[in-house]
């Protein structure tokens, strides 16, 4: 990140320029909040496809988010490659559309910004350490939790590291912990919701990180600061999803596979007794199959994709739909393989949860949602029976409300993940008696 912080990007500054119009009346506007008292979180999903942008306002009491403001901006083929920033000035134009529109529909600006990021190369997964305690009958306090899941922190660090350089020919890269959440603890072989006071010789934690390399963190950072916002989290877009769905209840026991389909990754997480077993992304998404018609029948890109949504809206011509669905047969074959590869490394369950929950721009292909349903894909993985498949409603999504009826679909699911992570972030940032928040505020990053 210094490199980065040092080397100024020509590109993004072109795009400050042309900026400074509207630009810098969006950025004394952005220094504006509503009534007195009132906070507000922004949540940028920055999509292969699309940006969005949401404005929540904060409602600290209870912990929930109210949606004031929403944006969306379509992206070029040329700014992001398969969930990651390769055009940072093209980014930032985007996301300063989208956040205007938000801002205009709110009536209100909001600084305090949670940014997603996705991609082949941020890597999650749940790390398990034993600890021999050397003073069984010592109680175990805050102090000796932070250690613990420090050294769990360092050893997943080491872990993504290596898968990283593997699958870069042995290429080093730097990477940083974007988040971490506690799956579960064990004393004695005896599983707790709460470590503190309890006595015992071993300790098992399981903790989920991940991780993403510096590079896109940095083009995050940079985005954020040509937009005039105050970057208040980065969170892995597969994790967000999660937080969505799960939310705040301490007696969450939901089981099931979330799929975050894209325009260039689909992003998976386990979650398994409402904690989060481990995160997987593979770099197909909604553009592997415009791509895959636009090569078949020799058209260019917006075509094929006008032919790829027509077949899901009974537009497309009757004459083209055989080639149209041969087509995109293929490229869900190996999207399905992809599902299969990536939920097999979840070796640490007994077997697999069966509800499956989809959601992003990517998911709205009929095709895809077909194959899941109706396909025999399933019987190589540990299920205990065939799963189910359904799109995730925005009014699933705990604590977090829709007041401008426009956040009426499963297109919107993971900005409302982010906004849970930014109300998650904020709350630990504050002070807090309960042990169990301690402990949470440890994994805040």
């Amino acid at each position: 990140m210094d490199m980065l912080q040092k080397v100024k990007s020509v590109g993004a500054n072109v795009a400050h320029r042309a900026r400074q119009g509207a630009g810098k009346a969006t950025a004394a506007a952005r220094s504006k909040t509503g009534k007195q008292g009132e906070e507000y979180l922004v949540a940028l999903d920055i999509g292969t496809e699309f940006v969005k942008a949401l404005i929540g306002r904060v409602n600290k009491a209870d912990g929930s988010v109210e949606i004031v403001g929403e944006g969306r901006a379509h992206q070029a083929l040329s700014d992001m490659q398969a969930g990651a920033i390769s055009d940072i000035a093209g980014v930032v134009e985007n996301c300063d559309k989208a956040l205007n529109l938000a801002e205009e529909q709110a009536g209100v600006s909001a600084r305090t910004c949670i940014i997603g990021i996705a991609g082949e190369l941020v890597k999650g997964t749940t790390t398990t350490v034993r600890v021999a305690r050397k003073l069984a009958s010592k109680p175990l306090d805050i102090a000796e939790m932070e250690k613990i899941i420090n050294l769990v922190q360092v050893r997943a660090q080491e872990k993504a590291k290596q898968q990283l350089a593997w699958e870069l020919g042995g290429k080093e890269v730097e990477v940083r912990l974007v988040n971490s959440a506690l799956v579960s603890i064990e004393i004695d072989g005896y599983p707790v919701t709460n470590p503190i006071g309890f006595q015992g010789k071993d300790v098992v934690v399981q903790l989920y990180t991940a991780f993403a390399p510096m590079i896109h963190i940095g083009a995050l950072e940079k985005t954020a600061q040509e937009l005039d916002l105050d970057l208040l989290a980065v969170a892995a877009e597969p994790f967000a999803v999660a937080r969505a769905v799960i939310g705040n209840n301490p007696n969450q026991t939901l089981s099931a596979i979330l799929m975050d389909v894209g325009g260039g990754t689909t992003d998976i997480a386990v979650i398994n007794e409402g904690g989060v077993q481990g995160t997987k992304m593979f770099g197909i998404g909604g553009r592997a199959y415009t791509r895959a018609i636009e090569r078949d029948l020799s058209v260019d890109f917006e075509k094929a994709e006008e032919l790829k949504v027509g077949l899901s809206t009974n537009q497309a011509p009757v004459a083209q739909r055989p080639a149209i669905e041969a087509s995109l047969a293929k490229t869900a074959d190996v999207w399905i393989g992809g599902i299969e590869l990536a939920l097999s490394e979840f070796t640490k369950l007994d077997h697999l949860p069966h509800r499956m929950f989809l959601c992003g721009g990517g998911s709205s292909l009929d095709l895809l949602m077909d194959r899941l349903q109706n396909s025999d894909w399933h019987k190589t993985l540990p299920f205990t029976r065939k799963p189910t498949v359904h799109h995730i409603r925005p009014e699933q999504v705990a604590g977090i409300v829709d007041k401008t009826g426009d956040v009426s679909d499963h297109t919107f699911i993971t900005a409302m993940g982010l906004l849970r992570v930014g109300m998650d972030t904020m709350q630990f940032a504050g002070n807090s008696a309960s042990i169990r928040d301690k402990i949470d505020k440890m994994l805040s990053v």
